[in-house]
């Protein structure tokens, strides 16, 4: 069933996919985000109408799009086609049917992106780790005594930092960090996989870690910061 997977209010990114447009027609190649409002039935669904800016983009009926739904379970895709537009409550809302099956997607969650962040983290206590072994779900308090290093690339599933002291590979730590404009702290209980040092800078160490507990909308904010950085990217590019 759709509805397993996706659910009205979530959001999505619509990127366009067929010929309805000159190639070098600006709408082509962005990609809008905008929000699933209802799912009709098993292959028809109903978007909210993105706007660019403040304004309203109208995408064409017969465009065809490619749909990244950001789900409660992960990051699902498929194609779609817009069949009708209307206007409700002073809403416009796309229809679009689904022209392929719902697709796992991993890309976002998992490429890592480059970057400097400010971390800090600590070791599990004896009691908070005995804790986590019961019930891997726990959250814990930041405490005291912090230490700080610096995020170089992040991903949906993990990220990599530098700092001037080590862990053991294979504990369980705490950390928290905030993203670029955003006031909100991400914190979250991340196991080591892998810890080295710096060869060029002896005293530095490189930590890759995984995040153990994190919050689907938490991991959607990660996703959502990375792909906008991206399209900055790109933007200056061009």
């Amino acid at each position: 069933m759709l509805a397993d997977y996706i659910a009205p209010g979530i959001r999505i990114e619509l990127k366009a996919t067929g010929k309805i447009w000159m190639d070098n027609d600006a709408r082509t190649k962005q990609i809008y985000m905008s929000k699933l409002m209802d799912i009709t039935s098993e292959d028809r669904i109903e978007v909210l109408m993105p706007s660019d800016k403040g304004r309203l983009v109208l995408l064409p009926v017969d465009g065809e799009y490619s749909i990244c739904f950001y789900g409660a379970k992960g990051l699902y895709q498929c194609f779609s086609k817009i069949v009708d537009r209307y206007r409700s409550d002073n809403m416009y809302i796309l229809v679009l049917d689904l022209t392929s099956d719902l697709q796992k997607l991993q890309r976002r969650e998992y490429y890592r992106f480059s970057c400097a962040l400010e971390l800090r983290s600590r070791q599990l206590t004896k009691d908070e780790q005995l804790l986590f072994m019961r019930n891997n779900n726990i959250r814990v308090s930041p405490g005291d005594n912090l230490q700080k290093g610096v995020v170089v690339d992040i991903s949906g599933g993990g990220l990599r930092f530098v700092s001037n002291f080590q862990y053991d590979e294979g504990s369980i730590i705490y950390c928290s960090y905030r993203l670029p404009g955003s006031t909100k702290d991400y914190d979250m209980l991340c196991n080591v996989l892998k810890v080295s040092e710096i060869e060029s800078r002896p005293g530095l160490f490189e930590h890759r870690i995984q995040y153990i507990t994190i919050d689907e909308t938490s991991r959607e904010d990660i996703i959502h910061f990375i792909f906008e950085e991206e399209r900055k990217i790109r933007k200056k590019q061009t």
